[in-house]
């Protein structure tokens, strides 16, 4: 109990005292934000397994990079540009809906990878740990200008395309009948998507940066209904799980990005269960009131 005990020893110090922490949180606070932003959109369209084959998808790029000497986030960027254009065309040309394309795609993206990693007989499998699960305590002021450069451009096309991705989100034909030209606001969701997954990749990790994109706009959600505000409550849950997850990561010798994407996830069954408990007293109190009556 610490934390309650000595608050100022335990939530303040660790940043105060540790460069690699302050880097650290300024990551995770840059991650959240580029992709709550964009997540929001996710979770309202049902979009969540695109969001996560999409997570995975970029490690091939990431592995060809690596392995041939060049930046492993152009790599990764590309990747996503072939896999978006892979489910596309499988789509179009086969009679499976749009989740098969993505389902076959995810695998063979996720097992070309592994299979690129582990041709020099585990040689290369600390680095892909790395990029599976984050290093979000190694984090330099390179890595953290990228970041926020990937936060500006995506808080950016999210207001620039806001009234197409609203509009789209509930009533595809209606945007095509107002002219909002539906298929192209997609292409840009799908390119602010994958900047956001690609973006955070280094600080969270592929694997957790899901986390990121679905948890806290999930929970956001179930607290709020207009898409601005749900955007905002999804940053700010977001941040307070970063800043929860790395210092109990500080004090406990976790895995700061797992310790991070857990704590979201955390934050999201405490408020769906506290919801349905009131729901459930609110439902309940009418039927008292009639049966007393």
């Amino acid at each position: 109990m610490e934390f309650l005990t000595n608050p100022v020893g335990w939530w303040l110090d660790p940043f105060v005292a540790n460069e690699f922490m302050r880097s650290a949180l300024w990551a995770g606070l840059l991650a959240v934000l580029t992709t709550s932003v964009v997540g929001t959109w996710v979770v309202l369209r049902g979009m969540s397994f695109l969001g996560d084959a999409l997570a995975h998808g970029v490690l091939p790029g990431i592995a060809i990079a690596f392995v041939v000497g060049f930046s492993t986030s152009l790599g990764a960027f590309i990747a996503a540009i072939v896999m978006m254009a892979g489910i596309q065309l499988i789509r179009s040309n086969s009679p499976f809906p749009e989740d098969t394309s993505i389902g076959v795609l995810f695998v063979g993206f996720l097992a070309l990878a592994v299979v690129i990693m582990s041709s020099n007989s585990g040689s290369y499998s600390g680095d892909l740990n790395r990029f599976l699960f984050g290093s979000v305590t190694g984090i330099d002021d390179g890595d953290l200008r990228r970041q926020a450069m990937a936060a500006l451009i995506s808080v950016g096309g999210v207001i620039a395309f806001y009234r197409a991705f609203l509009v789209m989100t509930f009533d595809q034909a209606k945007a095509q009948l107002l002219g909002l030209r539906p298929r192209w606001a997609y292409a840009g969701l799908l390119l602010l998507l994958a900047l956001s997954i690609v973006a955070s990749f280094e600080a969270v990790g592929n694997l957790l940066v899901f986390a990121f994109l679905v948890a806290p706009p999930a929970t956001a959600t179930l607290l709020v209904r207009r898409v601005p505000l749900i955007m905002a409550t999804a940053v700010v849950i977001g941040a307070v799980s970063v800043v929860v997850g790395l210092l109990i990561s500080f004090h406990h010798d976790t895995a700061a990005s797992a310790t991070m994407a857990l704590t979201t996830v955390v934050v999201f069954l405490v408020v769906l269960t506290l919801r349905a408990a009131h729901q459930a007293v609110s439902a309940a109190l009418p039927r008292r009131a009639e049966a007393s009556s």
